[in-house]
């Protein structure tokens, strides 16, 4: 499994997990009406890469990049999951980074981050602010 992906839309974020260079990347809106039937598939893709890379005896670092602008309470929930599933790779020896990009002025999204980044113990959480002369 070298890529999963999903087109962002107006209610569901970009998602773009590029496995073999262990690039993922989750960006935009996020309230889809059934938040299960649509982290499902990407919980899927993940589990299975995680499990390819606990074999590896050296593995190489895994990037997350999130930019999120609104999540409701079944996305945040879904967002913990797939923080706790980066954090039992972590644990067990993968190096891993969690980049939380917001913008300057979104301090609810600041407050996000901050209140996920507190849970991670093993995962390397950062918190990012875009740059306002880069968009």
């Amino acid at each position: 499994m070298d890529t999963f992906s999903r087109p962002q839309t107006e209610r569901s974020p970009l998602i773009d997990f590029d496995f073999a260079n262990r690039r993922l990347r989750i960006e935009g809106e996020s309230y889809p009406e059934d938040a299960a039937s649509f982290f499902g598939p990407v919980f899927k893709s993940l589990a299975a890469f995680l499990a390819e890379v606990s074999a590896e005896t050296r593995p190489a670092p895994i990037l997350l990049d999130l930019r999120m602008s609104y999540f409701n309470s079944s996305s945040a929930k879904a967002l913990m999951n797939l923080f706790q599933m980066l954090e039992e790779a972590a644990r067990c020896g993968t190096p891993v980074d969690i980049n939380w990009n917001y913008d300057p002025d979104d301090e609810t999204m600041q407050e996000f981050g901050e209140d996920f980044g507190e849970d991670m113990e093993c995962v390397r959480f950062n918190l990012c602010v875009l740059d306002a002369h880069v968009f």
